[in-house]
């Protein structure tokens, strides 16, 4: 579905999905609230319509501790939980899942209302459908990736499980908001240019690998393994770098090969936005869409560099169940990188090719 349908009745559905792309932010946002507490194993089942209502009385509290005493993660490093640390780290894996369940609850009722109300066109079933799905992944995605830390020797979960239910998230995100734009701004909104178009979907592909290696960073809590700047624990290349044999295990497994690589990118995302807003700069464009936003891109990857830098700095304040300076700075740092994201899904949405 290319071609915009800015009507009333695309305005309505462009609005509900508006809806539920905040909720699905906020809902990345209570993910890395999740993380940081080191709350996702609490909950030890998958249960998707039960699942809604927390434990009441005591006894339930005992039941859920119980369940909860079985896994690695307490008896490796939560032996000393009490029932008060306990329902601390339940409650935000609960309310995790229960906001999920919310947006589904908002994405369901609301195609059913629209559709009744005859806003819903035809050519947006399938989109929609296809958001359908990709939610349904995202879902399955998560428990999987809760199951990996459950058996064995994990105390969290697996890294690897983690990026992909991150970038699965944003690019669910991503999705709806370019759905979203094709049914509220119109072609003549637009310019056209290739260079600038180019160098647009040059800095998305590089996104999606710097979120993965975010992803990675956060899973291996690689923070704290590296808190210096602006070299790697007094090293422009760690002897460690490549430790890990085989060689690509590094990049998925050796926290000090993943801050590297991260780091790199983000200073290769700051010089290719540089580019890309000096090219816009020389651009004389008469859509305002494009003319008040072009300096945005630039805005926001310096602020999440600065954040990046302030995080990593931070991270040897870090104490095991206390939320501090590093966990603010790190959801600030997460925050930032999805709104550059989207900055620039947007950017790609509004300077388009030209036509054959």
């Amino acid at each position: 579905m290319e071609k915009p349908l800015a009507q009333n009745s695309s305005r309505a559905v462009a609005n509900w999905v508006l809806i539920g792309i905040f909720m699905l932010l906020v809902q990345v946002m209570l993910g890395g609230i999740t993380r940081l507490t080191g709350s996702g194993l609490s909950i030890t089942e998958w249960d998707v319509i039960t699942g809604i209502i927390p434990p009441i009385s005591s006894q339930q509290w005992i039941t859920e501790f119980d369940k909860y005493r079985q896994t690695p993660q307490f008896h490796l490093l939560h032996s000393g939980f009490t029932l008060s640390d306990f329902k601390f780290i339940f409650f935000w894996e609960w309310f995790h899942r229960f906001w999920a369940r919310m947006v589904g609850v908002v994405f369901i009722v609301g195609f059913v209302y629209l559709t009744w109300k005859r806003k819903m066109k035809q050519e947006m079933i399938k989109p929609l459908l296809a958001l359908f799905m990709m939610g349904a992944l995202q879902g399955a995605v998560g428990w999987i990736m809760v199951a990996s830390g459950l058996t064995g020797d994990a105390i969290y979960v697996k890294p690897t499980k983690l990026a992909i239910h991150f970038v699965l998230a944003l690019g669910l995100i991503s999705y709806a908001f370019w759905f979203v734009m094709q049914l509220t701004i119109p072609s003549e909104k637009m310019i056209r240019n290739n260079n600038l178009r180019k160098w647009g979907v040059l800095i998305v592909a590089v996104i999606f690998f710097q979120l993965i290696f975010g992803a990675l960073m956060a899973g291996h809590r690689g923070a704290a393994a590296a808190p210096t700047w602006p070299t790697i624990n007094g090293d422009w290349l760690p002897a460690s770098l490549f430790r890990e044999q085989p060689f690509l295990l590094n990049f998925i497994d050796n926290p000090i090969a993943i801050h590297f690589m991260h780091r790199g990118i983000a200073y290769l995302l700051f010089v290719l936005v540089l580019i890309w807003t000096w090219k816009a700069y020389k651009i004389s464009a008469t859509t305002i869409y494009f003319l008040k936003s072009r300096w945005i891109p630039i805005f926001i990857v310096f602020l999440q560099v600065v954040l990046g830098i302030a995080a990593v700095l931070n991270s040897t304040s870090i104490i095991a169940n206390h939320w501090g300076l590093f966990e603010w700075l790190a959801q600030a740092h997460q925050l930032t990188g999805m709104l550059f994201l989207l900055c620039m899904v947007y950017m790609l949405y509004v300077v388009r090719p030209l036509k054959n």
